[in-house]
Formats: C-alpha cells, sequence, structure tokens
C-alpha cells in the first residue's frame, strides 16, 4: 500500500513548509476527526487541486505523525465522507529527527461539487480560499451541478440578460448585484443567468480576497 517507513525528504518538506499554508497547501498537525479532514479534501478538489502536509504544526513546526494509523483516517474522509468519493495519493518523508510527514495530494475534481457528509446528515461542499476551507455559496454550487449535468450541444445564440452579463464581463468583473441593477432584472433571474452562463463554460466565480466575482472565461 504505502511506504510508511518513509523516503528521505528532509529538504523537500522544509521547502514546502517554507510556503506556509496557502490556497494549495494546508498543515495537519494530528487526524482525529475524518469528517474534518473530508472538508479540506473537498475545499481542494472544488478549487484547483492542493495538499495536506500531516505531522506539521500550524507554525510549521514538524511534530512528526504520531499514530500512522492515521492514515486509515485519511482513506475513511476521502471514499466515506466525500460524495463522490476521492482519490487521494499519500506519500511518507522521513524529516528531521526521523520524523515522519504524510503528503496528501488532493487532485481538482473532474466533476464538482465534491460534497461532504455531515454529521446532522446534510451535504456541503467546501472551496479552497487563501488558507481557509469556507462553504461554498449556494450559487456557485448550483452553478457546477449545472455544468456536470450540461451536454454537448451547440450554443446558437445568447439571451438579452446573457448578452448584458457578458458585456459587463469584457475586460472587468461584477458581483450578481451589479448585474441585477445594471440589467434591472430579479435576483431570481440574475441568478438563473449567471448558472446557464456557467453551464456553457463562458463565465466562472473568482475570490477577490472578500467576495466572490464574476468573470468572463479566457
Amino acid at each position: 500500500m504505502k511506504d510508511l517507513k518513509g523516503i528521505k525528504g528532509k529538504f523537500y518538506i522544509s521547502s514546502l513548509i517554507e510556503e506556509g499554508e496557502h490556497e494549495h497547501q494546508d498543515f495537519k498537525f494530528a487526524i482525529s476527526d475524518a469528517r474534518k479532514i473530508a472538508r479540506s479534501i473537498s475545499a481542494f478538489a472544488n478549487n484547483d487541486g492542493g495538499r495536506l502536509l500531516v505531522g506539521v504544526k500550524d507554525n510549521g513546526v514538524i511534530a512528526g505523525v504520531r499514530n500512522e494509523e492515521d492514515i486509515y483516517v485519511i482513506e475513511q474522509a476521502a471514499e466515506m465522507y466525500c460524495r463522490p468519493a476521492q482519490e487521494i495519493r499519500v506519500t511518507a518523508f522521513r524529516t528531521e529527527g526521523d520524523k515522519t510527514v504524510f503528503r496528501v495530494e488532493i487532485s481538482r475534481a473532474d466533476v464538482r461539487p465534491v460534497v461532504v457528509l455531515e454529521a446532522d446528515g446534510s451535504r456541503r461542499a467546501y472551496y479552497r480560499v487563501k488558507d481557509e476551507n469556507i462553504a461554498a455559496p449556494d450559487l456557485m454550487v448550483r452553478a457546477w451541478i449545472a455544468a456536470a449535468s450540461a451536454g454537448e450541444g451547440v450554443l446558437l445564440s445568447l439571451s438579452e440578460s446573457e448578452s448584458r452579463l457578458m458585456a459587463m464581463l469584457d475586460g472587468g468583473s461584477a458581483t450578481v448585484e451589479d448585474f441585477m441593477i445594471a440589467a434591472r432584472i430579479s435576483r431570481a433571474t440574475a441568478e438563473d443567468t449567471v448558472v446557464r452562463l456557467h453551464a456553457m463554460n463562458l463565465i466562472d466565480f473568482r475570490y477577490d480576497g472578500h467576495r466572490f466575482l464574476l468573470h468572463a472565461r479566457d
């Protein structure tokens, strides 16, 4: 299965730790809650992928993996608490003081959203923003679902509201509220337009540090 003895990686792991926690990397001192790990997996999979460094404290200090059984909790998180189940890649590295660090790699999901089966029975999608896992906005989740179920149909023309939004996003970005005001339409109509254009692969969401904005795909 995995080489739990680890391969030499003192300098490699140190270089990763120097990057700190960011959009594509998270430190985990210990693994105790499979659902919490599932949220990280969901957040990375719904973004552009990422990795967990298990056995590293939040401040970057290498504590080492305390229990090799942690690997099974990580697998449980990916397979039992994520829907659809996610494939992860785990590699063990020997670092300073012969301590072991697990690198857990998560790829961007082919089909989004990747949701977590929460303890209360709900299903929630997460998204990685900087060094945090946040609950994905409902509109973005709706757009992902529409894109996942969209066929390969030929786009013949855009509606008036769709054309208006594409014009607004030509060389810039906008919020749903900006679009509502400019087009003088209801929120429901504005959100339906966003969902359709995202399903057409014409627009996407981008986080500016405070909120999600709409922008045209390159």
